[in-house]
């Protein structure tokens, strides 16, 4: 197999790289001066040595802490438990959210092998136990599919004998979109979880 080849086949394993895609990138970095290359190559290579989940929550961190959890403004009364650490930087991104996160690292699926043991649970326990009731609310952040409905049902369960207000975030219509193109399930979603005007 030829290097190109190489490099094509393992750009492409990556999330929404199509072989394509990979091949375009390929090319462009033939095209480019060698240093371009060098300096993405150095950059995956800082990432892969420096990069680790972090000790407290799960979030990707190049010190034993990440900045959020090292972070002294932050509320410590509420967590706020995703699936990944890219979902971590998506609510945080907003501004609006100013507590703790707890990274699962995926969700229950038992069709694939996936329970409760196999995810960052025991450690979110481990740390609500430790805060001496300093966490008073956990805020379930995990995907609206099936398998993340049933992560949060089942987190809900195990919060709620701990003490905690345990909710979820709402759920319903994206901004902008047509009626007529929302599917079932976000229109009931939506009007389970209307409010006053």
């Amino acid at each position: 197999m030829s290097v190109i080849d190489e490099v094509t086949r393992e750009l492409s394993r990556l999330p929404g790289v199509g072989p394509r895609t990979a091949t375009r990138l390929v090319y462009h970095l033939l095209r480019e001066p060698p240093e371009e290359a060098r300096r993405l190559a150095r950059a995956v290579e800082a990432l892969v040595e420096r990069v680790r989940p972090c000790v407290v929550c799960g979030n990707f961190s190049e010190d034993e802490r990440c900045p959020i959890c090292r972070d002294p403004k932050r509320d410590r009364s509420v967590v706020c438990i995703v699936e990944s650490a890219f979902d971590v930087r998506s609510i945080d991104r907003t501004g609006e959210y100013r507590g703790l996160f707890h990274v699962l690292g995926g969700h229950l699926s038992p069709l694939d092998g996936i329970g409760p043991e196999d995810l960052n649970i025991q450690d979110l326990l481990e740390r609500v136990e430790e805060s001496g009731g300093g966490v008073k609310e956990a805020i379930l952040a995990t995907n609206p599919s099936v398998e993340g409905e049933a992560t949060a049902v089942y987190l809900e369960k195990v919060l709620r004998t701990r003490g905690l207000r345990v909710t979820r975030l709402a759920r319903g219509l994206p901004m902008g979109s047509d009626l007529e193109y929302v599917d079932g399930s976000t229109l009931a979603e939506a009007l389970a979880g209307r409010r006053e005007m």
